[in-house]
């Protein structure tokens, strides 16, 4: 068994095995190939980072180099069981329209990102007036990849703004499961599994 990131831990016990699945901002790889490998999908993905994509092709994973900002609109409308989005949406330029695009080319899309709103963070900002460095956010406001700081209590306004369902939804402080209670405030990192409607 694979030894995965909490939160793509949970994403991969929740996805039906035998799947079509997109992983969009795949990394390394090591959902993909759990995937494949303990759960029997087709899972194929997408990496902006040329390394990490020749990791994964290495691997014998199906992934292709590209952006999510720019290059989902390449797959047509349904074409996979899941898109997942894992610690990426915060990277992009346009979240929203990256988000439309998961719930076009998915019937179901997980998103997983952390939470600004975590205690932590808030203190630290409270406490000291400057960008915090944490385990999930470890690196200085310079040089970080996030460009969008997002909440839980931010991302459950816009689902519900855009008519988007949630069919289930995880939290984590540190490596564990918390309750949803108080969530926007106790949690480190959100995993949400959406859906949309069709029309």
């Amino acid at each position: 068994m694979t030894m995965l990131r909490p939160d793509l831990a949970i994403i991969a016990d929740h996805v039906a095995p035998g799947s079509h699945v997109l992983d969009v901002g795949c990394g390394d790889g090591t959902l993909l190939a759990a995937l494949r490998d303990e759960r029997g999908c087709d899972a194929r993905g997408m990496e902006i980072d040329a390394a990490n994509v020749a990791h994964c092709v290495g691997l014998g994973l199906s992934v292709i180099q590209g952006d999510a900002d720019r290059d989902l609109a390449i797959y047509p409308d349904g074409a996979f069981d899941y898109a997942i989005l894992s610690q990426t949406l915060q990277t992009t330029h346009r979240p929203d329209l990256v988000l439309d695009h998961l719930l076009r080319i998915g019937r179901k899309a997980f998103v997983s990102f952390p939470n600004f709103a975590h205690w932590g963070v808030r203190l630290s900002l409270l406490w000291n007036g400057r960008m915090p460095v944490t385990r999930l956010l470890p690196v200085a406001w310079y040089e970080t990849p996030n460009i969008h700081h997002l909440t839980i209590a931010d991302f459950r306004a816009h689902l519900a703004s855009r008519g988007i369902t949630v069919e289930q939804s995880w939290f984590l402080s540190g490596d564990k499961l918390c309750s949803a209670a108080a969530a926007n405030f106790r949690a480190e990192h959100a995993v949400f599994l959406l859906s949309r409607a069709a029309g």
